[in-house]
């Protein structure tokens, strides 16, 4: 689901119906500051974390013997399809086609898996995919593939010319409560609010509602 170059350029007549509108910051100076930021600070990140993120690994191994590491095709800059990692929260017995079947999901979530979804930290492993450039720290959440309503609103509103993040705007703002549009008008204000100061914003916000569990936890795909 790679997005049309012609499809980011510019507003759409729809816009004015739903109040979005098309923003672009392809041009703007703070990429490169950004870019040099996300890799010193997931660098440093890595090297705190690194004992923890290894026993986590091994309660999800001793819980349910297999990959400890979940990858997930998303949609990234430019609409460009990259492979998402997220520590794994689901039976090895479950469904490849679990997003599609009939039949409960959460049946399939391993008791640690509950754990680590509710605090978030099968979130973690994205901090590969800031490094390897897939991701930057704060951006709009990367989509699936069947997320094909916001997909269309971000392309007219040039969402895709920022990288995805580990947390965003609308993650802090309702997360899977928000329609498809409110989603993506939290993205368009990230792009009007673009720089540094809205980043450091966002990740101190982002603290406490990693702990606020009556916020809506988004499935293994999201």
């Amino acid at each position: 689901m790679q997005a049309n170059p012609e499809n980011r350029r510019g507003p759409h007549p729809k816009g004015e119906a739903d109040g979005l509108e098309y923003v672009d910051v392809t041009s703007s100076r703070y990429h490169g500051l950004k870019r040099a930021l996300d890799v010193l600070c997931t660098l440093a990140g890595l090297l705190v974390l690194a004992l923890p993120l290894l026993l986590v690994m091994l309660i999800i191994y001793v819980d349910d013997p297999g990959p400890v590491l979940f990858r997930q095709y998303r949609v990234g800059r430019d609409g460009k399809p990259f492979r998402i990692f997220k520590f794994r929260s689901m039976r090895m017995a479950a469904p490849g086609n679990l997003a599609t079947a009939a039949e409960d999901p959460d049946r399939y979530v391993t008791r640690v898996g509950r754990f680590l979804r509710r605090c978030s930290i099968d979130e973690l492993p994205q901090l590969l995919n800031v490094l390897l450039g897939d991701m930057s720290l704060v951006g709009p959440r990367p989509l699936i593939s069947d997320e094909r309503e916001v997909h269309e609103l971000r392309m007219r509103c040039g969402v895709y010319g920022v990288r995805p993040g580990l947390t965003g705007l609308a993650q802090i703002n309702g997360r899977d409560a928000l329609s498809p549009v409110e989603k993506v008008r939290w993205d368009t204000r990230y792009l009007k609010q673009f720089g540094l100061w809205t980043d450091i914003r966002i990740l101190f916000s982002t603290i406490p509602k990693v702990f606020d569990h009556s916020a809506g936890r988004k499935g293994q795909d999201a």
